[in-house]
């Protein structure tokens, strides 16, 4: 089994404290960056069973955004376990299944906001991958979610605590779901 080895950058204790000030000083329109960046948002997802899309903490300001899945842009569900010696589907198709399920997150924000201007901070992604036993790459699955989010919200809003775990199944047979907390400004 070939492993992958990718360098992790070492982070100081002052390059990881954000400044309240620096939440004020975006100075691109987010939905104008996105334009930039030539990213469409899907449609915002809608719940397909008895529960929110998004949960507001009123008196917190927080945000809880549901599991989404990866929907692309036509509505195809990217299915199938990350085992790609087995047959499936690769680290690199894991993470374009991620980022869809970021890009799904922004639309939902987007759908429930109004204006993704009104994202304070994104707080934590948690990613649950479609893998069997023996796959121990998760984490370059999900930076697919990650990146997208920095790309769109950049530093410091988009600079997320995340984590990503691997179980043998997912509803639908989806790849990836990922679920989010997001402050929003009051």
């Amino acid at each position: 089994m070939n492993a992958m080895i990718r360098q992790l950058p070492r982070l100081s204790a002052a390059s990881t404290k954000l400044s309240r000030c620096a939440f004020a000083s975006r100075s691109v329109h987010i939905e104008k960056k996105i334009e930039e960046l030539g990213i469409e948002l899907p449609a915002a997802p809608a719940p397909k069973a008895n529960y929110n899309i998004t949960c507001r903490v009123p008196d917190e300001n927080t945000l809880y955004v549901s599991g989404h899945l990866p929907i692309t842009a036509d509505g195809t569900l990217i299915t199938g376990a990350l085992n790609p010696e087995g047959g499936g589907l690769t680290v690199e198709e894991g993470y374009e299944a991620a980022r869809h399920c970021g890009l799904n997150i922004i639309a939902t924000l987007k759908n429930h906001l109004g204006d993704l201007d009104k994202v304070e901070q994104v707080i934590k992604v948690f990613g649950i991958v479609n893998s069997s036993t023996d796959f121990k790459h998760q984490h370059l699955v999900m930076d697919g979610c990650s990146d997208v989010i920095m790309e769109v919200f950049d530093k410091p809003v988009g600079y997320h605590a995340r984590s990503a775990i691997g179980v043998n199944t997912l509803p639908l047979d989806a790849s990836v779901e990922v679920e989010a907390i997001v402050k929003i400004k009051s």
